[in-house]
This record gives structure tokens, C-alpha cells and sequence, in this order.
């Protein structure tokens, strides 16, 4: 029963009433969320105005578990209460949280708090919520299992443009599972959000839980059995994901929640490529085959002395947990395609699932920052049209048309710069920079972009540099990585024969023109394949430039790559 001081229950039927919208007519898109989980408190202020990359300014986490706090062993401990020294630190905290959001100016109305499976468990909540409505003014709500999975799911899928899986979410109190698919039907979170499954088995919950001998074996059959029979029943609701399940490939599975993160940050610990050059584990992409392989996982936390990236001590000490929640989904299904690991939660999914239909399901590449303003969008589409010209059938599909759109926007910036200081940027501007935080991209995307907005520079980097651009071109492989070279100079090409963004559609179609093809016995003994490119060039543009280095251009394509693929450039007269 709700309260003044919360305590409203949020369900698939009432969630649209009860939590705030989005609104357009705002003073400021600003939103603060609190996210009151089993492990942790986390508290974050977003901004909406580009309200698709759910852009967040500012986010802090108290180290508070809420599930260790309902089972302290004191002498005046009592199980499933919140002790009085604990309501005291969790209402500090709320109000400290509190206090940011007013120097942000976020509006109180824009402020949501909610708790999920500790607060629905613990008997003294009242007190709970009654202490942090008296220091901070805030209320809290209790998610339903439902809603902390769908919010849970939608907050992973936030960061991607169509996403068709399992999505899982493992927190200190309760691991979710439901299937979504962003291409059925509208309404597709709310069936995910039906069919999804809260079981008790959140690291912190299943670490006291493998403590004991007593408890142990029954615990690990239990979750096996229960896995087991939740994606069944999932597999039984959407004849999709059976058809996954029962394909040579697999399933896809995608990760949120500090558990399963934490077994990526040890999957990319012991990746193949090291060091492995992006820091950030949202967006990490580990094939089923790999995935699998807990065993060495667990060997790696209980030996490894050393630190260990995005692994806290608590973290580690949970992992064997953590482990055979893994274990239990790998005896569940088939046969698992590829694991996602996703740096959105529930707090991304609030804010995801206030967002109009439109919105939300629109691709949030086309609006990665970083363009000069006011830049004509037909110019940018006739940029990019050019730059297909040059690109024979054939290149990866990972180079989507918003990929060419960002690589088009960002050709003529910081013209003034150093190469190699343009260069740098451009690698790690996606990676540990601007684009860093923001939605839309794998791993992968991330690498394709700094690779090729690298080339564009002329990959001019120092010799750190030069081992992170390595490693991202092994990640993505060598053949999109020659892709990315080619494209990165065909921007460079472009802004040096036009130092400036063409002001018109026409002032573009009157300098230059492209054609490409494929062809073998290229190279000086004719051995080689690639790509024979055709530059028509007006004699205008071509003025102060020497046709010898126009073409050279397109020689370093490729260079240190074992492919050997070749690019011979012949600039002709437009």
C-alpha cells in the first residue's frame, strides 16, 4: 500500500500513469534518476535535449547493498530489517543526491527514485521510506519483477538501433530473462515485459547462498531447474526465438546488470587482443563459443592476483556466483551465437520508455555530436553519395550509411589542427572521448569510426597511438579495417582538393566526380587485387596540387596490413 512517503508499486499496468513523461515544453530536458538496486545506489542527472543518446552529465554510486543490510549478523540485527544506522546512510544519501539536482536545476517533478528487490523484500520499508521522504523530499517507488525487467531490458536496448534476443540482467538480488525484438509489432516492450521471468538468484543473494554446505547443492539444482524452465517457457511464447535456438548459429544474448559485467570485464581481461583498446564495457561483443568457457573465468579470479578492470574486491568475491549463473544459462540453451554487454540498466530504460515511439526506435548514429552547426544536409548527402561512387560492391556492412553521414559531417572540422593531433583525436574520440558514453555502437562501430576518421588524418599517430589503432584494427579484422583506410582517404582526398565543405550540391557535382571497380593484376608486377579508382577532378580544384600526390594518396591504403589489397588512383580532368 502506497504511502505520502512512497512506496507506490510500479506494474505493466499502472507504469504510465505513475512515472513522469517526457515533455517537449520543458524549461530543460534535465532528469535525475536514483536506481536503489541490491548491491549499490545509483544516482545520475540526464540530459534529453538530443533526447535519443539519453545523454548523461553527471552520475555517482554509494556503495550501500541494500541485500547485505537486510541480512546483517549483529547481535540486534533481524532478518529482512533495515537497521537503524543503515535508514540513517541510505537517507544521507538521498538527501546529498537530492541537494545535486537542485544545483542542476533539475525540477523535482523530473526526479525518480525506485528500489527493486530488496525494498520489495524487506518487512521495515515504511521506516525506510519514510526517513529518505524527511531528508530529501524524494518518494520512492517499488518496482514490480516485471518492471525491473523491462526497464532492465529497454535500458540495454537503448543502446543499440534493432536489437533481437535474450536480455538478461543480473543484479545482487534477482537475475531477469525475457526475449525482446524490436522489429514485431508495436508493443514489443510490453510483451517482452510479460513474458519476462524474475528469479532469486542476484549475486549478493547467491553468494550467502553457496557460503553453506546446507544450502549449497540445492541452491545450484534450483537454479539450473528454474533457468531452465524460464527459457522454455520463453521459447514456447515466441516461436522467433525458438527457431534461434534450434538454428546453427544460435541465440543472441544481451547483457546489463553489475553482475554479467563484471563477467565481461573478465572475458575482455583474458581477450585475445591485448591490451584490449576499449575500456568501456558497454557495447563488448564475445562470440557463444567463448562466452562458454566459465571455467577459465573462474580460474582467472581465484589466481590472478593483480587487479583486474571494471572488477571491484566485491565484485570478485562474487564471481564465483556469478559464475554459475552463467554455467546454468549454458546448460539452458542450445546454443548461444554471440553475448552483448550492455552499459545501459534500469535507469537508461526510465528514461528510454518516456520517449515517444518514434523517437525511441529512430537509429542514434545520425546524431553523434561533433559536426560544425548550421552544415546543409543535402551537401552532406551529396558528400556521401560521392563517396559510394568510389565503393565497389562488396564492403562490410558494418559501414552503414550514418557511418559515412559522421565520417561526411566531421570531414572539414579542426582544419587548423595538426595531423597528428587530429589523428589522435579521431581514434580515441569514440573510445575514451566524446562519443565514449553515448549509444549506438558495439564495439565494433566504435573501432570502424576511429579507424577510418584516423585515415582521414592520415593515421599521422605516435607509437601509442599506433597500438591502440592496431588493436582496433584486429578487433574488427583486417578486411573492414582496409575498408576503413580506404574510406578515411577518400575523405581526406575530398578535403584536400576542397578545403572547405562545398557550399552547394552543384559546387560538389562541378568538382569531382568518382568511379570504381574491382579488379585483379594490380601493382607494379600485377599481382595484385583491390580496387581501380577513377578521380575526376575540375581543373580548378586541381590547382596548387600535383596529380602525382593526388594519386599517391591511395598508395598507403592498406600499408602494414597482410591482405595486400591495392588501390591505383588515376586523377583524369572533370
Amino acid at each position: 500500500m502506497a504511502t505520502d512517503n512512497g512506496g507506490t508499486v510500479i506494474t505493466i499496468d499502472n507504469f504510465a500513469a505513475e512515472m513522469s513523461q517526457y515533455s517537449t515544453g520543458a524549461p530543460n530536458q534535465l532528469y535525475g534518476l536514483v536506481d536503489m538496486g541490491s548491491n549499490g545506489i545509483r544516482f545520475s542527472i540526464s540530459d534529453l535535449s538530443v533526447p535519443r543518446l539519453l545523454h548523461c552529465i553527471y552520475r555517482e554510486r554509494a556503495p550501500i547493498s541494500l541485500y547485505d543490510a537486510l541480512h546483517e549478523s549483529g547481535p540486534s540485527s533481524r532478518p529482512f530489517h533495515f537497521s537503524p544506522t543503515i535508514i540513517g546512510r541510505v537517507a544521507d544519501t538521498l538527501a546529498r543526491f537530492a541537494s545535486i539536482c537542485e544545483s542542476y536545476s533539475v525540477s523535482k517533478d523530473k526526479i525518480s527514485v525506485f528500489a527493486t528487490e530488496a525494498m520489495r523484500t524487506a518487512e521495515n520499508r515504511d521506516e525506510m521510506l519514510a526517513a529518505i521522504k524527511k531528508s530529501s523530499g524524494l518518494t520512492v517507488d517499488i518496482l514490480s519483477p516485471g518492471m525491473e525487467s523491462l526497464f532492465g531490458a529497454m535500458g540495454a536496448r537503448s543502446g543499440y538501433t534493432a536489437v533481437d534476443g535474450l536480455f538478461m540482467d543480473l543484479g545482487g538480488g534477482s537475475v531477469q530473462m525475457t526475449y525482446v525484438n524490436s522489429d514485431i509489432e508495436d508493443g514489443y516492450d510490453v510483451l517482452a515485459a510479460g513474458a519476462a521471468r524474475s528469479l532469486p538468484f542476484g549475486a549478493a543473494k547467491l553468494t550467502l547462498a553457496l557460503s553453506t554446505e546446507i544450502t549449497a547443492q540445492s541452491t545450484k539444482v534450483e537454479l539450473r531447474t528454474r533457468m531452465k524452465d524460464t527459457f522454455d517457457e520463453l521459447i514456447s511464447k515466441f516461436p522467433n526465438l525458438k527457431r534461434q535456438s534450434e538454428s546453427k548459429e544460435g541465440i543472441t544474448i544481451y547483457f546489463c546488470g553489475g553482475g554479467f559485467r563484471g563477467y565481461g570485464s573478465m572475458l575482455m581481461h583474458t581477450d585475445p587482443i591485448q591490451p584490449y583498446p576499449i575500456p568501456a564495457i558497454g557495447g563488448y561483443t564475445v562470440p557463444g563459443n567463448r562466452f562458454v568457457k566459465w571455467q577459465e573465468m573462474l580460474h582467472v579470479n581465484n589466481y590472478e592476483e593483480g587487479k583486474i578492470f571494471g572488477m571491484s574486491k566485491r565484485r570478485r568475491e562474487q564471481f564465483p556466483a556469478i559464475v554459475s549463473v552463467v554455467q546454468s544459462l549454458v546448460e539452458a540453451i542450445p546454443k548461444i551465437k554471440q553475448v552483448i554487454f550492455c552499459s545501459g540498466g534500469n535507469r537508461e530504460g526510465v528514461l528510454y520508455i518516456k520517449l515517444p515511439p518514434a523517437i525511441r526506435e529512430s537509429n542514434p548514429l545520425a546524431l553523434l555530436p561533433g559536426a560544425a552547426l548550421n552544415q546543409n544536409p543535402k551537401v552532406l548527402e551529396s558528400v556521401v553519395q560521392t563517396m559510394l561512387t568510389a565503393m565497389p560492391e562488396g564492403y562490410p556492412a558494418i559501414i552503414s550509411p550514418e557511418i559515412l553521414h559522421f565520417v561526411a559531417r566531421n570531414t572539414w572540422q579542426a582544419m587548423g589542427d595538426p595531423d597528428g593531433a587530429n589523428s589522435a583525436k579521431a581514434l580515441h574520440n569514440p573510445i575514451t572521448g566524446m562519443l565514449a558514453g553515448l549509444p549506438g555502437m558495439t564495439h565494433e562501430i566504435r573501432s570502424v569510426i576511429a579507424l577510418t576518421m584516423s585515415a582521414r588524418w592520415g593515421n599521422d599517430l605516435g607509437r601509442v597511438d599506433r597500438g591502440v589503432h592496431d588493436n582496433l584494427r584486429a578487433l574488427v579484422g583486417y578486411e573492414t579495417g582496409w575498408w576503413c583506410d580506404y574510406i578515411g582517404t577518400l575523405a581526406s582526398f575530398l578535403a584536400t582538393i576542397m578545403p572547405a565543405l562545398p557550399a552547394s550540391e552543384k559546387e560538389l557535382e562541378e568538382t569531382v566526380k568518382m568511379q570504381a571497380a574491382t579488379s585483379s593484376g594490380l601493382g607494379k608486377k600485377g599481382h595484385h587485387v583491390g580496387i581501380r579508382l577513377k578521380l575526376l577532378v575540375s581543373p580548378k580544384a586541381q590547382r596548387g596540387s600535383l596529380i602525382g600526390d593526388l594519386e599517391g594518396m591511395f598508395k598507403k591504403v592498406g600499408k602494414g596490413m597482410p591482405l595486400k589489397w591495392k588501390v591505383e588512383a588515376e586523377v583524369e580532368d572533370l
